[in-house]
């Protein structure tokens, strides 16, 4: 029998073309595996939207897709890290371990109907001004179409769901890092609404929170003044103080404060007074130098006035680590993956809304189609701040956005949960479920993705330490939003 060999030069060529239209048939599948499962998770979605629950209290939002990931095959831990609200759903076992990050709280005061004008369901209530309820929904139909391509295909490794609470404020995913439930992953995929689909390659301020409360001695503020210590006094001059700081920051610190307690009457010196404080930088490792120096301010001010200082309730979310294997990965699926574009309907929503925006601040509505470039984080951009952070400087990371809202509408708005139960939204929530899905499937297919991932990661930490503020025995705030 004679064999003839191909060329060393003809094989080059037909490896990575083989590899090539092997991921495209992968990708296709995944993608039809989505679009079967996606009415279960549109209805999943619209029924958090319509419970709009706080941090830490999403008892419901929960439950449903704990349940709904139970019925798809995953085995579910339940009040992981001391959060009644948090859980992992897992599928598969070994090497490599690929999770989904999933949040489904609300904010509060933000109800809202499913219409483009001023109409809150509830008043003063919360409602999904961040679109979370998309987010813990679409994160949950990607894992599911992932886990049925896994079983199916018989393909090795673990694919976990971290059902995330209290994003908004409360930290929930630093206490599950703290806890030890990150330790055996090897990435982590996320996405968040928007008003554009978009990879987001780190960015996000870090940000720590607190609530410095004074202790003085309570004296008539007429007839002994002299024997108070007035704890107000200690508020305004750490004010003063901070005012004064701001010279000495860099430009992208943000530094903003309230009064959350003044005293109890004008004519009793205050014995009890709170300033409830956030700061921000673009750098976690920069932002721990700067609260140093916000506590020495409150120091001295309480050695100005004779009082005393308790710092509590701390709250504190890290930047969000670079991957550029990753992004460039995740950036090549969006892409394939592709926008959407909408339907008369939902155009007559899109432009009866923008009404309520400045007119400078009305997007594109055809944008939505379209896919961002990948581009680099400008750390002086605006920005905000998430938990993600802290998850990201200790496993490689990628995110997501995807073009949930109407353009030129911001998050933590009433327009934000208005398009957040409106179609528009739930076809963002696709675009991102279909994107999350094949990258995952690409990190369980190509070891050497996962490796890459992993090299970068301790490239881009590399010479600096994580470190959270919140102190080692604070358990989870369960009850902050009070």
């Amino acid at each position: 029998m004679r064999i003839s060999l191909l060329p060393v030069s003809v094989l080059a060529f037909l490896v990575p073309a083989l590899a090539h239209a092997q991921s495209a048939s992968a990708h296709a599948e995944i993608e039809q595996l989505v679009d079967e499962h996606r009415a279960e998770y549109v209805e999943a979605s619209k029924e958090i939207w319509s419970y709009a629950e706080l941090g830490y209290h999403e008892e419901k939002s929960s439950a449903l897709l704990q349940k709904d990931l139970k019925e798809a095959g995953f085995t579910v831990q339940t009040g992981v890290a001391d959060e009644p609200t948090a859980f992992i759903a897992s599928y598969g076992q070994g090497k490599p371990v690929i999770a989904i990050l999933g949040e489904f709280d609300a904010l509060p005061g933000l109800s809202q109907a499913a219409v483009p004008d001023r109409s809150p369901v509830n008043a003063g209530a919360p409602g999904h001004g961040c679109g979370h309820n998309l987010l813990g929904s679409g994160a949950a139909l990607a894992a599911v179409a992932l886990k049925d391509y896994m079983q199916k295909n018989h393909v090795a490794g673990t694919l976990r769901y971290y059902g995330t609470p209290a994003e908004e404020g409360g930290s929930g995913k630093v206490y599950m890092v703290r806890d030890g439930l990150f330790k055996d992953v090897d990435v982590v995929l996320h996405w968040h609404p928007g008003p554009a689909n978009a990879v987001g390659n780190g960015g996000a301020l870090a940000v720590t929170s607190a609530k410095f409360t004074f202790h003085g001695v309570a004296a008539h503020a007429a007839m002994a003044p002299d024997r108070g210590r007035s704890a107000l006094d200690a508020v305004m001059l750490m004010g003063n103080g901070i005012e004064f700081l701001r010279e000495h920051v860099p430009s992208s610190t943000r530094i903003h404060y309230i009064i959350s307690n003044g005293g109890a009457a004008p004519n009793v010196v205050p014995d009890l007074a709170e300033l409830s404080l956030m700061a921000r930088s673009p750098s976690i490792v920069t932002l721990n130098g700067i609260w140093a120096r916000i506590k020495k301010i409150a120091e001295g001010a309480s050695m100005m006035t004779e009082t005393t200082v308790d710092i509590h309730d701390i709250g504190s979310d890290a930047n969000i680590i670079p991957n550029d294997p990753l992004a460039k990965l995740a950036q090549r699926n969006l892409e394939e993956v592709g926008g959407f574009k909408y339907s008369p309907e939902e155009q007559h929503f899109a432009e009866e809304l923008q009404k309520s925006l400045p007119p400078n601040a009305q997007g594109n509505l055809e944008s939505t189609a379209n896919i961002v470039p990948l581009r680099p984080i400008d750390p002086n951009a605006p920005s905000a701040s998430t938990d993600v952070g802290d998850v990201s400087w200790n496993v490689p990371t990628i995110g997501f956005s995807a073009a949930t809202f109407v353009p030129g509408v911001v998050a933590h708005t009433w327009q934000a949960a208005a398009c957040a139960g409106t179609s528009i939204g739930q076809k963002g929530m696709t675009v991102a479920a279909k994107a999350i899905a094949i990258t995952g499937a690409d990190l369980f297919a190509d070891p050497k993705l996962v490796e890459a991932a992993k090299a970068d990661f301790v490239k881009q930490t590399k010479g600096h330490t994580y470190m959270s503020q919140i102190p080692p025995g604070q358990k989870p705030l369960l009850n902050y939003r009070q």
